[in-house]
């Protein structure tokens, strides 16, 4: 059993408050809420799934009997009161029960409404397995200090070679199996698309949809424009905005803004694009940036869910296209931002050129290959398969 990175944080929130998991499918939300369960009440905690007809009896019923301690709620979302339920059950059992929720992206776009559950929950976003999460240590890190790498070995090696080729999803990750991958793929989107999007969102043209699906990849790491897509899939701006925002919501795919700043003349609007599961890229310089940003917005989600900072991940670029590929702020002051590069060809000037601008503490050249680890100009080229272990 992997021990995932954020049970500490959630065992110890459940003490005060409900916990909301949210993220995508078969990300291994059910799984860390039930471990959680047998470690902190074994025999003593209820799972309740709204799919199951018994489950729901007893939701509807609220018959929990007295020698439960914790109550996991999965799926709840698919019941249309369910926010107005959870605030009923816990104000009137929080002294009784410690309560979790499961749920897929539909958690997070109700949570942008009305929130009648406000003061009563901690949110988290469960990513996907990482490099540093593999290798099983805790994150150590220091805010606006440079980060601090665990040395390169066989392991990390292997791990940042297995995550490159099968992604990180938990399912995929441990058969390792290029079959089950390439099943995988196909399942993953007929149920995201058939199942999840389709009983929440009133959608007509379901097949269009899934065309967008398939022309995501390809949009990796570029400058991420809707009038392109509207025009291959014949569509209004206003069509292809709302499937994109449906997309993001249900964690297929995320997208990062350009850091402002007074400067320099940033653009304002363009973003760039990555998915939740990079081993649907198919180009392999856009797998690896992609592979790097997800690390790095699952680093800035654990501190912003966890610890409380206003952490965000942006990219940098200017009216003049110099572009550096990630920025890592907290509350809107650069922390640390990341080059990515497949191969060490010498310093992106660029990343000269913004550290001195903006003034950036720690500047990184992240590259694929094996082996590198020096600083130039006060920039740090490291190894990907070292650069991870400093994250979470």
């Amino acid at each position: 059993m992997i021990k995932r990175y954020l049970e500490k944080a959630i065992s110890e929130d459940l003490k005060e408050k409900m916990v909301f998991i949210t993220g995508p499918r078969q990300v291994g939300k059910t799984t860390l809420a039930k471990e959680i369960g047998k470690t902190l009440f074994p025999d003593r905690y209820l799972y309740l799934n709204w799919d199951n007809r018994e489950d729901r009896k007893v939701l509807l019923s609220s018959t929990f009997m007295a020698n439960q301690d914790l109550l996991i709620f999965d799926e709840i979302h698919k019941y249309k009161k369910w926010k107005n339920y959870l605030k009923g059950v816990y104000d009137k059992h929080k002294d009784r029960f410690k309560m979790m929720v499961t749920g897929s992206a539909r958690l997070d776009i109700y949570r942008k409404g009305g929130d009648s559950l406000l003061g009563r929950y901690r949110y988290y976003r469960l990513h996907p397995l990482s490099l540093k999460e593999l290798y099983g240590e805790e994150t150590r890190y220091s805010l606006f200090k440079e980060l601090k790498f665990l040395g390169s070995n066989k392991k990390t090696k292997g791990l940042f070679s297995a995550l490159f080729k099968f992604g990180s999803f938990p399912e995929v990750f441990v058969k390792q199996s290029e079959k089950d991958l390439r099943r995988w793929h196909n399942e993953k989107v007929d149920r995201l698309i058939k199942e999840d999007i389709r009983d929440v969102e009133n959608l007509r043209d379901l097949s269009s949809l899934q065309i967008l699906v398939e022309l995501l990849p390809d949009k990796v790491g570029s400058l991420f424009s809707l009038n392109s897509l509207r025009e291959d899939l014949n569509v209004t701006h206003k069509t292809i905005s709302s499937w994109t925002d449906i997309l993001e919501k249900f964690y297929y795919h995320f997208r990062i803004y350009s850091f402002r700043s007074t400067y320099i003349k940033s653009l304002r609007k363009e973003p760039k694009l990555y998915l939740w599961d990079w081993s649907e890229v198919k180009d392999e310089n856009a797998r690896f940036e992609n592979m790097i940003a997800s690390h790095l917005l699952k680093f800035s989600h654990f501190l912003f869910d966890a610890e409380g900072y206003k952490a965000k991940l942006h990219y940098i670029r200017d009216t003049e296209a110099r572009e550096v590929d990630f920025l890592i702020t907290i509350d809107n002051k650069p922390w640390f931002c990341v080059e990515v590069k497949n191969t060490f060809k010498g310093i992106s000037p660029s990343l000269k050129y913004f550290g001195r601008k903006i003034k950036i503490p720690f500047m990184y050249q992240v590259v694929k290959e094996e082996n590198i680890d020096h600083v130039k100009d006060n920039i740090r080229i490291v190894s990907a398969d070292k650069f991870l272990t400093a994250l979470v």
